[in-house]
């Protein structure tokens, strides 16, 4: 892979982390030094992993077509978000939302995307869209947990109440023209 930096390799880069690392024993901050080994480490456990994962996903079905690797490869949360944080997932933030938003256990809809403040608007489309406060939160925490890989552009996610739904007018009202119930006078018929 080529950049501005000239070829990258992994000789290359483990020279240069060393350097760093060598840079900040040497200044004597133990805790700082710590963080930054702490922090390598944490960063080749997740690249690792996400390798790990793609040998994985390529290997299941060695004779499939390259577009059916690259689904599966997309899919995967962990593969999907190594190439979302360096810009290389080819979807867009809202493919990128909605298919976060298919692993969310509530049905919800994007109401709403501002992209400048990574504001995401969700409405409620099931059973369990009642509006009440608990729910709302559990949506909402449950999205925010399934956008952090996909669309880490979103930086927050509200519930709107949705639509007002008129509640159901029962008229009771006298039976048709001349009819009469048991006790002589009209019956009483509800219609909605």
């Amino acid at each position: 892979m080529s950049g501005t930096h000239g070829a990258v390799t992994a000789e290359a880069a483990g020279r240069r982390v060393e350097e760093v690392l060598d840079r900040l024993a040497a200044s004597g901050d133990r805790a700082a030094c710590e963080a930054a080994e702490e922090l390598v480490r944490v960063l080749m456990e997740f690249y690792g992993a996400g390798f790990a994962r793609v040998l994985e996903l390529l290997g299941r079905d060695p004779g499939a077509p390259a577009a059916d690797a690259r689904t599966a490869l997309l899919r995967d949360e962990l593969v999907a978000g190594l190439l979302v944080l360096h810009g290389l997932h080819p979807d867009d933030v809202t493919m990128r939302v909605d298919r976060a938003l298919d692993g969310v256990p509530y049905l919800v809809e994007r109401a709403g995307y501002d992209p400048v403040s990574g504001e995401l608007r969700l409405r409620m489309t099931g059973s369990g869209g009642c509006g009440c406060g608990s729910t709302r939160e559990a949506v909402e925490q449950a999205a925010r947990e399934a956008l952090a890989c996909l669309a880490p552009e979103v930086t927050a996610v509200t519930v709107d109440a949705g639509p007002a739904r008129e509640p159901a007018l029962l008229q009771i009202s006298a039976g048709p023209p001349g009819t009469t119930g048991p006790n002589g006078r009209p019956p009483a018929t509800a219609t909605r």
